[in-house]
């Protein structure tokens, strides 16, 4: 795959890197087609248990490539913002559907589609230098990525809405305020931190995290009784699961359970 993209992997986390930092990892075709398919091998590889998503360098992801977007645009494209349906709809989603924990590491700036990819995250932590920017409204445009869908969700309607129409950068700290983010380390602390978070849910009951992930996603759209009866569902079939028989075995036993994600 391309270099655009790094991934490694350690103590089963699987971090994954996007790879232009002279660009403030801005998206090409290249980095968004190479993310794409990155996600889609991490969400079916068992031994990732948990998911790190940053950036090289000192941005997290200015979002689309606006030199890239320019020229298709300049040379007559009848189409260039079908990369939302062809790149951004399909990363919400594999985000949105892994089957695992996924962490925002936020280490500088995420504006346009790179804010909203971190949005779609489970977890935020951003560096204390972190900046998010919704931008889409200064280029004339409006929200991707799933913005529209996982913003008014983390910080209500209102909030939402503002930092849509207003396009002003948030900070760090303003950020943990609105609940935007769950945690603002020092930069220098910030990979040790995603990772302490990624390697305890690594540890932890994989199956029951993707269950917990279905779950809120299903009831977002769907009524109470659909949600009760889509909960029973699943907490049947994680009832005869070899974590939660592991799990109930060693609280009985007053000791720690061991999860295999099974």
């Amino acid at each position: 795959m391309s270099d655009t993209v790094l991934v490694s992997a350690s103590e089963g986390v699987t971090t994954v890197t996007l790879n232009r930092p002279d660009a403030l990892n801005s998206f090409t075709n290249e980095l968004k087609d190479t993310l794409l398919e990155t996600l889609l091998q991490v969400a079916a590889d068992p031994t990732a248990r948990a998911v790190v998503i940053t950036g090289a360098g000192r941005g997290f992801c200015a979002g689309q490539d606006l030199r890239e977007h320019g020229d298709a645009l300049a040379s007559g494209d009848s189409a260039p913002l079908s990369t939302v349906e062809r790149h951004y709809n399909p990363i919400c989603l594999a985000l949105a559907t892994m089957p695992k924990p996924v962490i925002a590491a936020v280490n500088g700036i995420a504006a346009g589609a790179g804010a909203s990819l971190s949005f779609a995250c489970d977890f935020r932590i951003a560096a204390d230098s972190a900046k998010f920017l919704l931008a889409f409204a200064n280029v004339g445009l409006a929200l991707d990525t799933g913005a529209s869908w996982t913003l008014p969700r983390l910080i209500g309607h209102a909030r939402a809405t503002a930092l849509a129409i207003l396009a002003e950068p948030v900070g760090a700290s303003a950020a943990l305020e609105m609940g935007l983010v769950n945690a603002v380390v020092p930069r220098d602390e910030l990979e040790p931190a995603a990772f302490e978070l990624a390697a305890r849910l690594a540890a932890g009951p994989t199956a029951a995290y993707a269950a917990i992930k279905e779950q809120l996603l299903y009831s977002a759209a769907h009524p109470l009784a659909s949600a009760l009866e889509r909960e029973g569902e699943l907490q049947n079939a994680l009832g005869t699961s070899p974590d939660h028989r592991e799990a109930t075995a060693a609280f009985l036993r007053k000791e720690q359970p061991v999860f295999r994600g099974r």
